[in-house]
Parts: structure tokens; C-alpha cells; sequence
């Protein structure tokens, strides 16, 4: 059933949907593109802990509400934490951190349906998602160095979805791509016409309800301890490496400008 909403309480930041062993949830921020901050990471991530607790589900379907899927993070979230510590960045970074992790080994099967743009870490979400099926038009990046940043957190996903070589082609260059490249490169499965996406889904679902839900569970697993996916240490690695670009002079300026509409000067450029 839906979480339930009335009056006019704020519209909550997730939308919750289970039905016949499958669980839907929807980022619902569509005003910024669902785009992430503090409040939404940490009620995503206790949202998909709750939910791939419960033995009664199989799958997981994430999606996103109004016209993109997601754009990454709230570049106004981003420019206030350039202004705290490393310390408070590594904390902040960690929970995002937490989040990838918390999908990527959510027991369930986890389907993204993707439509729109997936940006920065919207695409490090696919990442994590065990089957992705996009729109046709869907616009992917990884465009963090853009900003004078880095796809730390999602680089884990990334590299193990696409492989370093793509990775890297992409991770240096920021350069944007379509649903066609997205699934050249397997960063998606499948790549259907925008009105054909609930009809792709519900074929998947069924694929799934056919399945035995212990070895649906069981089988994820398998892949992980072949691929000897999950590191704790690798999350820490990842998020301090952020929090301290994030405090550095080019990530201030590369965000700085973005807000303000304007090409970055960045600081090397600057002192020349």
C-alpha cells in the first residue's frame, strides 16, 4: 500500500509502494530533480534496509517522480558543505557511502527503471541495481569532475558495472551519454521506447514471481561473494577521499559556478 498523505503536510521525500511481493519506491523530489540531500539519503537507506528485511518480498523497483529519474546530488546541499570540515565531509560522505552499499547488497532483487537524465550519482544509483531497464533518451553522466569534484562513492559500482577502461574514459571527461551507450557499455540492461517502460517492468516482474524466493536471494549473494564484492574499507577509502576534495579550492569554484551559470575559473587557470 502507499504511504499515505494529507492536508497540506509536505510531500514526503519517498514514495512507497508494496503490492504482491514487490516493493516500489520512488524518489519524490521532482522540483529539484530528485536530486539528493542529507534528509533523503538517510530515509532511502533506512527505507531499502526495512524493506529487504522483510521475507515476504522479492524485488526492489526504484524509479523517480516527474521528469528525470535523478540529477545527483542538490548542488545547494554540496555548496554548503564546502563550507564544513573534513571531518563533518567525511561523516556526510560516508552516509552516502552507506546508501550504494545498502542497495547494491539489499537481499532483494533490485530493478531500476530509468527515465530522463540519471547524473552524477542518479547514475552511480543504476550502478547498484541489479537489472536496469531505461527510457530511450535517458541522458546518463558521470559529471562530477565538471565541478571540480570526483564519483568516489559510486566508483566502486561503476568500475564493477562498466569495467575500468570505461570508467575511466568517463569518469575524466564528464562527458554526458545516451540510453544506447548506456547499454553498450552495460551500465543497462535493457533500453525500451518511454511508453513501452511499465510494460518492460511488469515482464520482469513476472520473471521474477516465477522464481524460487530463497534463490532469488541465494543467487544474488553468489554473484557477490564470486565478484568478492563489499568492503567496508573500501567505503571509508572512497569517502574520505571526497570530503576532502569537496573542501578544496577548485570543488568551491567548480560548484560555485555551476549555481551561478557561469564557466569555472579554475584555480590552476587562475594563477597562470
Amino acid at each position: 500500500m502507499e504511504t499515505p498523505h494529507t492536508g497540506n503536510a509536505p510531500q514526503p521525500a519517498l514514495g512507497i509502494v508494496v503490492e504482491k511481493s514487490i516493493a516500489t519506491i520512488t524518489l519524490n523530489r521532482p522540483a529539484v530533480r530528485n536530486a539528493f540531500d542529507a534528509a533523503l539519503i538517510a530515509e532511502l537507506t533506512a527505507t531499502v534496509r526495512d524493506l529487504g528485511a522483510r521475507d515476504d518480498l522479492r524485488a526492489l523497483v526504484l524509479r523517480g517522480a516527474g521528469t528525470t529519474f535523478c540529477a545527483g546530488a542538490d548542488l545547494h546541499w554540496m555548496r554548503a558543505s564546502m563550507e564544513w570540515d573534513v571531518a563533518t565531509n567525511q561523516r556526510d560522505a560516508l552516509a552516502l557511502a552507506t546508501l550504494f552499499e545498502t542497495i547494491a547488497t539489499c537481499p532483494l532483487a533490485v530493478i531500476g527503471v530509468v527515465h530522463g537524465a540519471a547524473l552524477g550519482g542518479g547514475a552511480g544509483l543504476v550502478a547498484t541495481c541489479d537489472l536496469v531497464i531505461a527510457a530511450a533518451g535517458t541522458t546518463f553522466g558521470f559529471t562530477e569532475v565538471r565541478l571540480g569534484l570526483i564519483p568516489a562513492t559510486i566508483a566502486p559500482y561503476v568500475v564493477a558495472r562498466i569495467g575500468p577502461g570505461q570508467s575511466r574514459a568517463l569518469f575524466v571527461t564528464g562527458q554526458r551519454f545516451d540510453a544506447e551507450h548506456a547499454l553498450t557499455i552495460g551500465l543497462v540492461h535493457q533500453v525500451v521506447p518511454p511508453s513501452d517502460l511499465d510494460a518492460a517492468l511488469s515482464t520482469t516482474l513476472a520473471a521474477l514471481r516465477a522464481s524460487g524466493p530463497r534463490a532469488i536471494r541465494e543467487a544474488k549473494a553468489l554473484v557477490a561473494l564470486v565478484a568478492g564484492h563489499g568492503s567496508a574499507e573500501m567505503m571509508t577509502q572512497t569517502a574520505d577521499l571526497i570530503a576532502r576534495i569537496r573542501t578544496s579550492p577548485e570543488a568551491r569554484e567548480g560548484v560555485s559556478a555551476f549555481l551561478e551559470k557561469r564557466s569555472p575559473i579554475w584555480p590552476a587557470e587562475a594563477q597562470a
